[in-house]
């Protein structure tokens, strides 16, 4: 039911298609048996065309489920006509099954213990080809336990959801094929899947049994009830939990043309006749009483979980019931008989995550401030108030946002829907240089901005620009005033060299005459 109704998705059921893979990859032969309700989740699709695609999947194979319903007919036939039970419940039902061992163990002695169609048609298939694996495909949640239950006749059991999306992903079409093997008078047993199907598959020679279908789980309940208060007389019930019967199943494909077009399906591909199958030697089937009986906790571990769940008070237990329990109490009471945990308290999560996003805000090193689309501030942390040195929330809680910065990149964002991310800004007022993130969320109608301040930064910046730009200075001052030495020890040396030549020639002139 929580599958079915739940508008989140939240509950998925368990994938086995890997599961079935490997069965596959094993390289034994692996058997499907296929729910009779396939012919109302696959509109037009007989087995024929079924089996080709499921071979392309890899399988040796794919028979029919109804082939083993017929062995349980006989088997109610039996109970029916022996005249020595009251009441018999039909047993193909798991979900049924599960309901009476756990809640209703007064009616178990009216329990066929009989094995369901799935367990042995499995059977049945292992029978014909020895050594094989057997995969049953329904449109059933609980088949999925019930495998797990009785191990041996199922090795995996997949549901149409699954089956369906093993197809698309391997683009394989399920195509409409001449089916006229598939649509012989040999498969009463066909019907099962239909409300008073497993009734309409049976002889019902004995006219001292009332023969009544129930389908739907509160319906179920009640006749229970009714079978317990003494208030039902001899007869045989097909109980089925889902509305409409296995055509009604959780795990159908979500698109369908309605519970007429479907059961029309299932009686125009059923027929009359009976199956040729293999016979088993035990079709009885072991349903004992499930004990759902809990200890009660004390008080003091009541109030344990109630302080856990941030209810220290009984002020604090707001009994809201979205838990799906009535009150705080019953949901601690589930939580120590571990049917439920903490998360489930709706306030609670709230709570947590409220705290914890104001714990991450308030202590982040970034400055973070909201606006609404007015532009007026809707939370400013600290770390911002100390970017614009202002003393307390409530000065500028509500204010609008021109009144402590200029809100032309916000209006700029709202407008263009465009982000800005590391804007380096000054803020002239507050004599502060910061980094700032402005995100526009249009699902919330907020505007939310991040500033990092990085004053430290461009002070140290502007520093190392001074510094650097000194240095330069200085530099070109030594290299200026090298320059001019430099020129000044050239001039000298020219000066000096040019004397110094005047002289030595002179001299060579003189030595030139007194040779002479």
């Amino acid at each position: 039911m929580c599958f079915v109704a739940c508008p989140q998705n939240a509950k998925q059921i368990r994938n086995d298609v890997g599961k079935a893979k490997e069965l596959i990859a094993s390289g034994t032969p692996v058997y499907v048996s296929i729910a009779p309700s396939f012919v109302a989740n696959y509109d037009g699709i007989g087995i024929t065309a079924l089996n080709d695609a499921l071979k392309k999947l890899g399988f040796a194979g794919a028979e029919e489920t109804a082939e083993g319903a017929q062995l349980v007919t006989e088997q109610y036939e039996k109970l029916v006509a022996d005249g020595e039970h009251k009441i018999i419940i039909s047993s193909c039902c798991h979900t049924v099954n599960t309901l009476i061992q756990k809640y209703y163990p007064q009616a178990l002695p009216y329990l066929a213990q009989v094995k369901s169609p799935m367990l042995a048609h499995g059977e049945i298939l292992k029978k014909k080809y020895p050594g094989c694996h057997t995969v049953f495909i329904g449109p059933c949640l609980s088949k999925k336990a019930e495998a797990d239950a009785y191990a041996g006749a199922i090795d995996c059991v997949l549901t149409f959801e699954e089956l369906t999306g093993w197809l698309k992903e391997e683009n394989i079409e399920v195509c409409p094929v001449s089916d006229n093997a598939g649509r012989t008078d040999r498969a009463k047993t066909r019907l099962y899947p239909t409300t008073s199907g497993i009734l309409r598959s049976m002889n019902k020679d004995n006219p001292e049994y009332l023969y009544m279908a129930i389908d739907g789980v509160e319906n179920c309940r009640n006749a229970l009830r009714d079978i317990i208060d003494g208030n039902v007389g001899k007869c045989f019930i097909e109980m089925s939990a889902c509305v409409n019967s296995c055509i009604g199943g959780p795990a159908m494909d979500k698109k369908h043309e309605g519970v007429i077009h479907e059961r029309r399906a299932v009686d125009e591909f059923a027929g009359s006749g009976r199956f040729d199958t293999v016979e088993l030697a035990d079709m009885t089937k072991s349903l004992p009483f499930i004990s759902m009986q809990k200890t009660m906790p004390g008080s003091k571990a009541i109030e344990e979980i109630l302080r856990k769940m941030n209810k220290s008070d009984p002020s604090q237990e707001l009994n809201c019931g979205s838990c799906g329990y009535d009150t705080c109490r019953e949901k601690a009471v589930a939580i120590l008989q571990g049917k439920a945990d903490l998360t489930m308290c709706l306030p609670y999560l709230k709570e947590k995550a409220e705290s914890f996003s104001d714990n991450i805000i308030n202590n982040t090193p970034n400055g973070i401030m909201v606006l609404s689309e007015d532009l007026e501030v809707q939370q400013i942390n600290k770390a911002a108030r100390e970017i614009m040195n202002i003393k307390s929330l409530s000065d500028v809680m509500g204010c609008p946002v021109v009144r402590i910065l200029d809100p032309v990149s916000y209006l700029e964002v709202m407008s263009t829907g465009e982000n800005i991310h590391n804007k380096r800004t000054y803020l002239a007022e507050y004599g502060k240089y910061v980094e700032e993130t402005i995100i526009y969320d249009k699902s919330y109608h907020i505007i939310m901005s991040i500033m990092r301040d990085i004053t430290g930064e461009e002070i140290s910046r502007a520093k190392r620009e001074k510094n650097a730009a000194e240095t330069i200075a200085v530099t070109d001052k030594v290299i200026e005033k090298q320059m001019r030495v430099v020129q000044e020890i050239a001039s000298l040396l020219g000066e000096t060299t040019a004397e110094t030549k005047v002289a030595l020639t002179k001299l060579k002139e003189n030595l030139s005459n007194d040779e002479q």
